[in-house]
């Protein structure tokens, strides 16, 4: 892929900028028709930076998709001049999604020269000062350059995250980042200057892509990496059945894609160990929020109807023979276990790694099979509580490591798939 040299950074943007002297760290929001919640969090990024960083200069960096629907912009500048702030809000070139807004933040931390970055997404509704204190400290202080969100969720809060992307990640590079797609992240300022400059900001990684991008790139270039427990995220929560499909596809397409350009550091790893996490537990439980179960399976049979040749086509004759057990069991006995879900996603990983064409149609006809395992996931934990879900997760994921010696076998044969 060629590098895109256009800037992120609007002309304005970059002038605004230089006004403010070096800094040390920087409070990076990513923001798109945010109105009613982006003031707050720029309260809360000012008030956790003065609180718990007062020697050290600081700027909040706003960097909005082109807000129409309210007042995005105002609201945040608002905010920062009310309480005296550095900071800066602008518009972002280039695709429109959280990784543009992200390599805006990235720049403008360069052209500041800041010894760390903070990334709050702009929909919070429970970020505290304590969140600024908790992400940046292990940057500043401890030496880290890579500082991933441990939340306390909902059990079905974060689905992709549940059934893909910490199993996967895991598995494929060792380490246990509970939340790899959790969109709160720090990092040091020379490891962002380096992902800046990376040649992937035409790509999905400038739309969903880039928190499993960033957490990605931080493993495979041995970034000291660690977690830090910020208590409840209480954001604006997503039905998975009603809005979760083009996330889903951007992000499992930026996964696989991934794998492809980092197989060389994943496929020799056996075993994961977990990183260090910073923080005292918070002793808070999350809300529930409803979950609409009968639309996840009736998508997987709508979907069965007409995608049925299409995962024959990709699954290996032995895991279509079991899928197809289990949906002749009917919808009110539907279930896709464990080691079912496994198997299927590291052969369609493996087709989209040995196909040359066709590799978005690879992802599409997944989904469904994501549903359907979302589903099971529900009945699975419906009555368990939110800690013995997590534990379900847990062994879940064991069972990705188990059988990662598979997915090797799958990848390194193209005739297995």
């Amino acid at each position: 892929m060629e590098i895109n040299n256009r800037s992120a950074l609007r002309k304005i943007t970059r002038e605004l900028l230089g006004h403010i002297e070096k800094t040390d760290v920087l409070i990076g929001i990513p923001c798109f028709n945010n109105g009613g919640t982006v003031g707050a969090v720029v309260e809360n990024a000012a008030a956790g930076l003065h609180e718990h960083f007062p020697e050290l200069r600081s700027c909040i960096v706003v960097a909005d998709g082109g807000s129409t629907v309210d007042d995005s912009r105002e609201e945040a500048l608002a905010a920062i001049q009310r309480l005296d702030a550095h900071g800066v809000v602008g518009i972002y070139r280039g695709l429109s999604g959280k990784g543009s807004a992200v390599r805006m933040i990235f720049e403008a931390a360069g052209v500041l020269g800041v010894r760390a970055v903070a990334l709050l997404d702009a929909d919070l509704r429970s970020a505290t000062p304590l969140w600024i204190e908790r992400l940046l400290c292990p940057v500043v202080r401890e030496g880290y350059e890579f500082v991933a969100p441990l939340y306390n969720r909902y059990k079905y809060d974060g689905t992709i995250t549940n059934n893909v992307t910490y199993n996967m990640l895991r598995c494929l590079y060792g380490k246990r980042v509970r939340q790899p797609i959790g969109g709160e992240f720090a990092l040091a300022g020379e490891l962002a200057e380096s992902l800046r400059a990376q040649p992937v900001w035409e790509s999905d990684v400038a739309r969903f892509g880039v928190d499993i991008w960033l957490t990605i790139q931080a493993l495979t270039l041995g970034a000291r990496t660690c977690q830090t427990r910020l208590g409840v995220k209480v954001h604006d929560a997503r039905d998975p059945a009603s809005s979760l499909e083009p996330m889903f596809r951007q992000v499992v397409g930026t996964l696989f894609a991934l794998m492809e350009d980092t197989d060389a550091s994943w496929k020799p790893i056996r075993r994961s160990e977990p990183v260090p996490t910073f923080g005292e537990p918070v002793d808070e439980e999350p809300e529930a929020f409803p979950i609409d179960f009968d639309k996840l399976v009736e998508i997987f049979y709508v979907s069965w109807d007409t995608l049925k040749g299409a995962w024959r086509d990709i699954l290996s004759e032995d895991t279509f023979a079991e899928l197809e057990i289990h949906a002749e069991t009917g919808r009110p006995a539907f279930d896709l276990p464990t080691d079912l879900w496994v198997r299927i996603l590291f052969e369609f990983a493996a087709a989209f790694h040995h196909r040359s064409t066709a590799r978005r149609q690879v992802i599409e006809v997944l989904s469904p099979l994501y549903f359907a395992r979302v589903a099971s996931f529900i009945n699975r934990t419906r009555e368990l509580s939110n800690a013995e879900a997590e534990a379900v997760v847990e062994e879940q994921a064991r069972v990705f490591e188990l059988r990662k010696p598979d997915l090797v076998a799958l990848w390194n044969n193209k005739d297995a798939t």
